[in-house]
């Protein structure tokens, strides 16, 4: 019999912590099942397959960083806007690594939503460039290149062997992506 009180709600969060402190690729359900102390079995009456509780982290994920960036960016627009939604991405990877990647998972079509909020995030900071349309598609697709790319890099240790330190660089990206994106509003 599982533990009394667990949920998919507990559950997940319990796997998003597993996945922050070892790793998104350690989070099984055979690892869940020995945190609980349960056997296996009893959590698939709370999640489908690992496939499904790692989408679930996802969600979880998608969810805090779209609060988290909202927050930041809310009465904010242009430049300052795209640092503080960009430093919120940043600094939720660094304190989430395990969700942060999670981010990254392919969602199944009927949690798609969640990223979709997250996108919307994007498409406001866009606004108060200007932009619309295919090239807002475009920049966002910008955006999260280079954050996603920034981030990544810097997570793994890419920017550690050398000076300046990684957030001169980060400041210095967020002012040519400014630039970028003021330049294409005004093409």
């Amino acid at each position: 019999m599982g533990r009394v009180g667990l949920n998919q709600q507990k559950l997940v969060l319990a796997a998003a912590d597993l996945a922050d402190a070892e790793g998104f690729e350690a989070v099984t359900m055979s690892a869940m099942a020995r945190r609980f102390e349960v056997k296996a079995a009893s959590l698939y009456s709370h999640v489908a397959s690992t496939a499904d509780l790692r989408a679930q982290i996802a969600v979880l994920a998608l969810g805090e960083l779209a609060e988290r960036a909202g927050a930041a960016v809310a009465g904010r627009s242009g430049s300052d806007a795209l640092l503080e939604f960009a430093s919120a991405y940043r600094d939720y990877a660094r304190l989430h690594p395990g969700r942060y990647a999670a981010t990254r998972h392919p969602l199944p079509e009927h949690l798609l939503a969640a990223g979709r909020a997250h996108a919307e995030l994007t498409y406001a900071v866009l606004r108060g460039y200007g932009l619309g349309g295919e090239d807002a598609t475009h920049a966002v697709r910008l955006i999260g290149s280079v954050l996603h790319g920034f981030t990544d890099l810097e997570l793994s240790g890419g920017f550690s062997h050398s000076a300046p330190p990684s957030q001169e660089s980060w400041l210095r990206a967020i002012e040519a992506l400014d630039a970028t994106l003021t330049r294409w509003a005004r093409a």
